[in-house]
């Protein structure tokens, strides 16, 4: 009896940590050591990733909106029990800071000043802010870890993956820019990092299936059947520009001194100029003619 009344209890207090979010479920799913996960901060390009991978790794079965929990799952939108079912080995996708127990990991990395401005439509669609928010409003309340306090803050999450596993073999950095400037390269990268044969034909379907115009095109029509956007607003797109230095002519010059001053060692370290160098490097050309 005091056995069974133990077990009701331990069961009661793991209902009430979920409840009030004191227990971390994505933490708890099973991890196998051959599962690779395509990893990144939120907004920061993970999504059309999955596409891409998802669709060279299953040339005969294109990836859309309505299978793609299923070939290339989001860790945080099935159950442990429904993903310890997939074939193996898996491809998952998560936003979780450095986790020990992920073998293999491809992580993407976009610049924080486009970052910003992906979240900040993305928590638009989620009906979170207000339409018309200031972005000098909400840059600064975004920057802090607590906004995101599962994973802290962009700096947080990407020092937490580099300084722990950067030039591993089993950990592959993957710059957004970079995959936008030339996508077969780096497709092939992620084919060989996996193991796979980099056939030119199958990484360029991979890339025509996942492109962002057949991504919106997907949206129209499946968004409001996707477990990630259904219950979001339907006026504002997922898939938006799918482009990089957009920063320029959005944030204010107040916001991104703000963020290039917090956390400038690390853009810098990942090879994002700042506004200031840019700057510099303009006026050196100019008094160079």
């Amino acid at each position: 009896m005091a056995l069974l009344v133990r077990r009701a209890f331990r069961h009661l207090s793991r209902v009430h940590d979920v409840l009030f979010r004191r227990t971390l479920l994505e933490r708890e799913i099973t991890i196998f050591d051959d599962d690779l996960f395509l990893t990144s901060y939120p907004r920061s390009g993970n999504t059309w990733t999955r596409f891409l991978v998802g669709n060279f790794v299953n040339p005969n079965q294109p990836v859309t909106f309505l299978n793609v929990e299923r070939l290339v799952p989001d860790m945080y939108k099935s159950a442990d029990w429904v993903l310890r079912r997939l074939p193996r080995p898996r491809v998952l996708k998560s936003h979780e800071c450095f986790d020990a127990r992920y073998r293999r990991v491809i992580y993407i990395v976009r610049d924080p000043r486009d970052v910003a401005i992906s979240n900040y439509h993305w928590e638009m669609k989620l009906r979170s802010i207000p339409e018309g928010c200031p972005f000098e409003e909400f840059v600064p309340r975004w920057m802090d870890g607590n906004f995101w306090r599962r994973i802290g803050s962009w700096s947080d999450h990407v020092n937490s993956w580099l300084a722990t596993r950067q030039g591993h073999d089993s950990f592959l950095l993957m710059r957004y820019e970079d995959l936008q400037a030339d996508q077969q390269r780096e497709l092939a990268r992620v084919a060989r990092f996996m193991g796979l044969d980099p056939d030119p034909g199958r990484i360029n379907q991979a890339i025509e299936r996942s492109s962002a115009a057949n991504m919106r095109k997907m949206e129209e029509t499946q968004g409001k059947k996707w477990v990630a956007t259904f219950h979001t607003r339907s006026d504002k797109p997922f898939v938006r520009k799918a482009s990089s230095g957009g920063w320029r002519a959005v944030l204010p010059e107040k916001t991104v001194t703000y963020m290039e001053a917090q956390w400038g060692p690390i853009m810098k370290q990942l090879g994002y100029k700042l506004s200031t160098e840019t700057e510099r490097e303009a006026a050196a050309i100019t008094h160079a003619t």
